[in-house]
């Protein structure tokens, strides 16, 4: 799948339907409990982007400035798992935060995610350090 996947930037961005599936009907622990309370409309904090693949919303991805290193969310749709969508959105928001000229995207997989352990192990095969508090950080180097 990861081929034909389109990175579409949100401006503004809002809550809307893809978001609602993908990121707030995520089981209860994954994310923060303010995605199950947002209404279709409601603007969103941060940069947000989607991924398309066959004219289908398949994942998004978030990226905020904090502390000059960039805080990232990604999710990828449930039935799109294993296909390289979530892969595409973290070198997508990579290259977002290399952009701005940060050194450091970090993520946090909270202590009550249903599958911490697994998106740890995901996080950390592709270059980030997973440290005692669920943070996890990865530097953000330039293209050889």
């Amino acid at each position: 799948m990861a081929t034909g996947m389109r990175w579409v930037k949100e401006d503004p961005a809002r809550w809307d339907e893809g978001k609602r599936r993908i990121v707030g009907d995520a089981p209860v622990g994954t994310f923060d409990r303010r995605f199950k309370e947002l209404k279709v409309g409601d603007l969103v904090p941060g940069a947000w982007w989607h991924v398309e693949a066959d004219g289908k919303i398949v994942g998004y991805g978030w990226l905020d400035v904090v502390w000059g290193e960039g805080e990232i969310l990604l999710a990828t749709s449930p039935d799109c798992r294993k296909l390289g969508a979530g892969t595409f959105v973290l070198e997508h928001l990579t290259a977002e935060a290399r952009a701005r000229g940060l050194n450091y995207v970090y993520n946090v997989v909270r202590a009550s995610h249903p599958q911490r352990e697994a998106v740890t192990r995901w996080l950390e095969k592709r270059g980030f350090k997973a440290s005692e508090d669920g943070s996890l950080l990865r530097a953000v180097t330039k293209p050889a």
